[in-house]
């Protein structure tokens, strides 16, 4: 699919709740993929694709919660809306305070529904270009050499060559080395670029 297509994800282990929300969305013109657990949804989960999340808060094995820890763990800020029993707000509350960005108690009516995945892509396109450099960023950041990598952290902390020459226990030119390999792996111009980039990374 067109990374720039907004795709709606569904997780729920009812398949008959997966089914009606598959055709609600097609009768307005969204593209849904429904996936039965957490887990089949992470693995076909593409975080350059424009979408957003709704899953059931209780699931088997990998609960709704458990897959938006993961997520985050990911660094893949995707909008989740939880759908909820009314036994589960106070967790749908906690979730919300760890990042999801909404949640929708059982029962509710269609047009709810899809006003708050109209929300949630609306986040998403705001989000989007943040959410594509950091991802841009850590691939870059995943070519350099463990030595290369520290060599860099030394860099941003504002060390001097010569000083992490020392702390390396290697020549100055050695290090000249691996921070000119650093700028050009990292895609980097300036010293500023660099730490502005891995204060993103790490954000």
């Amino acid at each position: 699919m067109n990374h720039s297509t907004p795709l709606v994800y569904i997780v729920d282990d009812n398949a008959a709740v997966r089914d009606s929300f598959l055709l609600l969305l097609k009768s307005v013109g969204l593209a849904g993929q429904a996936y039965a657990s957490a887990t089949e949804f992470l693995e076909s989960y593409d975080p350059k694709q424009r979408s957003c999340l709704i899953a059931d808060v209780r699931m088997p094995r990998m609960s709704g919660l458990d897959l938006q820890r993961e997520l985050k763990k990911q660094r893949a800020p995707i909008p989740i809306i939880f759908i909820t029993g009314h036994g589960d707000v106070p967790m749908a509350v906690d979730a919300m305070k760890d990042g999801a960005l909404d949640f929708i108690e059982k029962p509710f009516r269609d047009q709810e529904l899809l006003d708050r995945i109209q929300q949630a892509l609306s986040w998403d396109d705001e989000h989007r270009s943040d959410k594509l450099e950091a991802l841009d960023l850590r691939e870059r950041l995943a070519t350099l050499t463990p030595r290369e990598t520290e060599v860099m952290e030394l860099v941003v902390q504002g060390k001097a060559n010569k000083v992490i020459a020392l702390d390396l226990n290697v020549s100055q030119r050695t290090v000249e080395i691996h921070r000119a390999r650093v700028m050009e792996k990292m895609d980097m111009r300036s010293l500023a670029e660099l730490v502005r980039a891995v204060e993103k990374i790490k954000a």
